[in-house]
């Protein structure tokens, strides 16, 4: 017959309890600090010449600019939104600006300074009223801009 192997338990191993060592003198960690100024100077160095750059740029002046800004309004004197509004200069045939009016009828557009004349219509091509009526333009809508100002205008749709 067979005998069952009986498991061993492990020995437990006690290790004796040192004292706490006795600090009889305090060493001021200079090597550390050292290093955390040098590290804290290194820092401040790659930082300052970007600051500067941004300082630049926030010192510079904007660029002088036109502004047309109008809105679309519709035959029953709300808002209209979503139509393309197209502008173009005087003595040209095609459009150079198409952008389309916001939720409250409103568009804006940046143009450069000086004196030109443009044209501003809506192109109804496509465009679905809420309501399932068609629009018409009444009329397109001649603009003169001098220098650097703002000017307000407005679409009417029949």
């Amino acid at each position: 017959m067979k005998r069952k192997r009986q498991k061993r338990k492990p020995k437990t191993v006690t290790t004796p309890r040192l004292p706490l060592p006795f600090v009889s003198s305090f060493r001021f960690p200079f090597r550390e600090i050292f290093a955390a100024l040098l590290f804290t100077a290194l820092c401040l160095s790659l930082v300052s010449p970007a600051s500067s750059a941004a300082a630049e740029l926030y010192d510079r002046k904007p660029k002088p600019y036109a502004l047309i800004f109008g809105t679309v309004w519709g035959p029953d004197d709300h808002p209209v939104y979503g139509v393309k509004v197209k502008i173009r200069r005087t003595g040209q045939k095609k459009p150079r600006w198409e952008l389309y009016s916001d939720h409250n009828g409103e568009f804006a557009l940046h143009l450069p300074t000086g004196k030109a004349d443009y044209v501003v219509w809506a192109d109804l091509k496509g465009y679905k009223s809420p309501a399932g009526k068609t629009l018409q333009l009444v009329s397109e809508v001649n603009v003169h801009i001098e220098n650097d100002e703002r000017a307000d205008i407005g679409l009417h749709l029949k």
